[in-house]
């Protein structure tokens, strides 16, 4: 009989792993709050009756995008021997902003939010926050 020969095993994927993004902490978590931000945003898709793979395909696409910017910041610090700050700190960026794109799509869904965050949520738009943006002249006269 013959032997089916796995090509790849797990420790060969932990050594692209290793080669590609280092020793970068915080990895795995960010990779398990993509995934749960793919599931409430699909809910939330569904729920507002807008769910269309064209925007889904875009949305993985950018996810993917992120783990090429986290590549390419390990590749800066093996450069200039930062010890994997520059990944680290890409990392934990995206990380937070994976907690603000769940925590959003839970409002949307209409899962409990304290008021305060939903507040604060409500204070952004596609270009940051209200205080950042440009007063009109009536509401400087008054």
């Amino acid at each position: 009989m013959e032997q089916i020969s796995v090509f790849f095993n797990l420790e060969s994927l932990e050594v692209v792993k290793l080669y590609l993004f280092g020793e970068v902490s915080y990895l795995n978590l960010l990779v398990i709050l993509m995934l749960v931000d793919i599931v409430t945003g699909i809910m939330k898709a569904i729920k507002n009756k807008d769910l269309r793979s064209r925007s889904a395909l875009f949305g993985y696409a950018r996810k993917i995008a992120v783990f090429a910017i986290i590549i390419v910041a390990n590749v800066i610090d093996v450069i200039l021997d930062l010890n994997g700050m520059v990944a680290t700190a890409t990392v934990l960026f995206y990380m937070a902003n994976e907690i603000l794109s769940i925590t959003e799509n839970a409002v949307h869904i209409g899962l409990k939010v304290p008021p305060m965050i939903q507040e604060k949520l409500r204070g952004f738009d596609k270009h940051g926050p209200e205080e950042d943006q440009p007063k009109s002249e009536e509401s400087e006269e008054r």
